[in-house]
Order: C-alpha cells, then structure tokens, then sequence
C-alpha cells in the first residue's frame, strides 16, 4: 500500500529513480532524526530535489520540485557518534501535493503525496526495446569493449534506463527533468536527445577549436 504521506529529504545534487539504489551518509540532526523514525516505521523516505536558490532558506523549508521518488531503507548503519549511513532503493514516484504541520518536536518535513504509475502499457514494450537499443549504440564511445560486455543485458528494460538515468553525468536539473518524465519510454527518448545534444555541442566545440 503506497502511503499517503511520508518525511522528504530534500538535497540539491540527488535524484532518486525507481528501482535504482542510492548510498547515503546522513549527518544533520534533521535527517538523523528522520532516518530513526522511518528505520521504526515503515522504513520509507520520499527523495526531492530542491530548486534552485534554496541556499537562502536551507535551514528551514526551501521550495522543492514537486516531483519526487520513495527509497526504502534496505540498509543502515548508525555511527557511534549519531550518523547513519543508508542504502536506499528507489520504489514509486510521486507527486507533493501539499506538506503536512511538523508535529512537536518534529524537525523534519512530511509531504502528502499522491503515486504516479509508471505501468509499461503492452504497446510501448516494442518501441522501449529499440529505444534502449539505440540509447546503448550513444554510449559505445564511453565505454572500452562493448557496451554487452559492461551492462546486464538481461537487466528489464525499465530497470537499466532509470540506472543510466540516475548515474550518468547529467546535471541534478536535466536528472529531474528525467525523472517528470512520464515512463522509462519517454524517459529513454529523453535521455537520447540528451546525449546526442550533448555530443553536437562537443564536437562543435572541437571543430571550433581547429578554426585560427
């Protein structure tokens, strides 16, 4: 049962994608307290990105993209001197529809959320398996030997286009944008016009360079 609320972790640089694992080193006494309540309950943090200029309010509640993904705990270790290191797995995104009043002594946000289901439908299957073929062909030229030798081909589809999606080198604004994006097929064309983008900028940047 998705739950109808949960305590968010806002950071400006992580983006949580479903199915995808996340280490975490959680320090501030905020988060402390909020990583001990979720291991006593259901285990269960909802990942947001904060939007840009949050520095100003850091401290208190600074806007955050209203798209986000739950992680459930699936490790933790408390430190001796109160911080924790996690293991997250990402589950559901959702969207925040509003947050709730911190109850006493509450130093951490509650959201109230709603799932987003990201269900293939049976007639995206076909063209999520070409775009995955196509998405890896982009990525050759990273990797050293073939990209069969260095991904799990029999990973599901869904499942390797939210793991390059969450651990690629985009930057946390392009990764959010991945993330609003409605499916691993449209998520998949997305990140393929990225790339491509992205290798037209360098090579245009090269071809620049050889002009005096």
């Amino acid at each position: 049962m998705f739950p109808s609320s949960l305590p968010i972790f806002p950071l400006p640089t992580v983006v949580l994608f479903p199915n995808v694992f996340l280490p975490l080193h959680i320090f501030e006494p905020r988060y402390r307290q909020m990583t001990a309540d979720a291991l006593a309950g259901d285990r269960l943090i909802g990942m947001v990105l904060l939007r840009p200029g949050h520095a100003a309010d850091y401290e208190g509640r600074p806007p955050v993209y209203g798209v986000g993904c739950t992680g459930l705990i699936t490790h933790a270790e408390k430190l001796d001197d109160g911080r924790f290191n996690l293991v997250l797995r990402g589950l559901d995104k959702f969207t925040i529809l509003g947050e709730e009043d911190p109850a006493v002594g509450q130093l951490y946000r509650h959201a109230i959320i709603s799932p987003i289901d990201e269900t293939i439908p049976q007639a995206d299957r076909a063209p999520l398996k070409d775009a995955r073929h196509k998405l890896q062909e982009l990525l050759e030229p990273l990797f050293e030997g073939t990209m069969e030798s260095r991904l799990p081909q029999n990973m599901p589809d869904d499942d390797l286009i939210n793991a390059l999606a969450q651990y690629l080198d985009f930057d946390p604004l392009e990764k959010q944008a991945l993330l609003e994006r409605l499916g691993p097929l449209a998520r998949c064309q997305s990140m393929i016009e990225l790339l491509e983008m992205k290798a037209l900028v360098k090579n245009s940047a090269g071809d620049a360079g050889l002009v005096h």
